[in-house]
């Protein structure tokens, strides 16, 4: 008996359910735009505008010219792995072992390895709501459960010890914190991360925006417990988004699981971005110290200035860069509102339903752009809400008229 064969074309189950990184559905629109002559303003997604500092560059360009350009270890090169953990030591005071380190192809990669070494079907992960957009697909695509913890801007959108505690169950195997934070810019106090390490839980902390703190030094997890997996990266500190090179440090049980993954779904992290990694921590602090700087300049310019126009910040960021704020005076609906603001003003944003149910209703705005964008923006957000008033205003008096 023949048996019949589907041929219908269909996408597998999985990667239907994930949903879309809308940043990414609202970056690639205004490329469309400025493709076709309209000029965009682009306040969507994470990306530094500065150049990656050229002690950086050269170390990658050397690479290619000495041959640097084969497959490295599946665990990164010991030469990156040995500078990490003396970086660790210097900026933390924790010390590190070369052998729990594991380089990855960015930050991203990194979490992939760690939930595809952590997780098994129905382990739950607790997180924030508001949270980075790819948490819970991270979770998801490897058959784990995300549990959301309400978070709450009047609360400075701050996850606490005391609330993860009220989420725990005999099924949580981690936690996942992030600090600074995206899309808020919340930079978790002592306390609080003292307090989630005492919970006793795996903790995973993506520190993918050390270096970009405006409230006094940053503090790893890696300090109160070594119970934990941290997310490391280069693409925010240094600039370096498109070398795509990060790495996570892991406690040694898991480092074999994470290293066969690597050696299946990546071989190895790219041979040039390790060398150029290498010199960012070597000799690029500096840069990396005066884009700091910088940062911390335009978010003041961008939240004082959405203030100017009506939007209540209320949970002032303080780290990355990154404000998150309600648009309900505009339109609850933050993805119709994001793609208007695109189409009709020019500026590119965030829709806050991107990070969350309780991200609904906010708009978040990157200030990872020069200060004269930013005024720039805020002039034509500005236009696009008076457009807004007009047009309800001149809406109400006609239905009145026709009352």
């Amino acid at each position: 008996m023949n048996k019949k064969i589907s041929s219908k074309l269909e996408a597998s189950k999985k990667s239907r359910g994930i949903t879309s990184f809308m940043a990414m559905d609202v970056a690639e629109h205004a490329k469309e735009l400025q493709r076709a002559g309209r000029s965009i303003i682009r306040f969507e997604l994470g990306e530094p505008d500065f150049d990656t500092p050229k002690v950086v560059g050269d170390a990658g360009i050397r690479a290619i010219q000495e041959g640097k350009t084969k497959y490295t270890p599946s665990l990164g090169t010991m030469e990156l792995r040995e500078e990490i953990c003396r970086f660790h030591k210097k900026q933390y005071g924790v010390t590190v072992e070369a052998e729990r380190v594991v380089v990855a192809n960015g930050s991203s990669a990194a979490l992939f390895l760690t939930f595809a070494a952590l997780l098994n079907k129905g382990d739950e992960v607790i997180m924030g709501d508001p949270h980075y957009a790819c948490y819970p697909n991270y979770v998801l695509f490897l058959d784990g459960v995300p549990v959301f913890v309400p978070l709450f801007e009047k609360e400075g959108f701050t996850l606490t010890a005391a609330k993860i505690k009220k989420a725990l169950t005999k099924r949580t195997k981690a936690v996942l914190i992030n600090s600074p934070g995206n899309p808020t810019g919340v930079v978790l106090p002592e306390v609080e991360l003292r307090r989630i390490a005492k919970l006793g839980i795996t903790i995973v902390s993506d520190e993918v925006y050390h270096g970009l703190s405006y409230v006094g030094r940053d503090r790893s997890i890696l300090e109160f417990t070594d119970n934990a997996f941290v997310i490391g990266g280069f693409s925010k500190r240094f600039a370096m988004t498109g070398w795509r090179i990060g790495y996570v440090i892991a406690p040694r049980e898991y480092i074999r699981a994470i290293q066969k993954v690597q050696q299946n779904f990546q071989i190895s992290p790219g041979a040039i971005s390790q060398e150029a990694a290498l010199a960012a921590l070597r000799h690029g602090l500096k840069d990396a110290e005066r884009m700091r700087k910088e940062y911390a300049k335009r978010r003041t310019v961008m939240v004082e200035g959405l203030r100017m126009i009506g939007f209540p910040v209320k949970a002032e960021p303080q780290g990355a860069f990154y404000v998150l704020t309600s648009c309900a005076f505009l339109d609850s609906d933050s993805k119709r509102l994001a793609f208007r603001i695109l189409d009709e003003a020019g500026v590119a944003v965030t829709p806050g339903v991107d990070f969350g149910h309780l991200g609904e209703g906010h708009l978040r705005f990157s200030y990872a752009t020069g200060v004269n964008d930013i005024r720039e923006g805020l002039r034509r957000l500005q236009e696009f809400i008076n457009k807004q008033r007009v047009f309800g205003k001149s809406a109400l008096a006609l239905s009145r008229r026709k009352g």
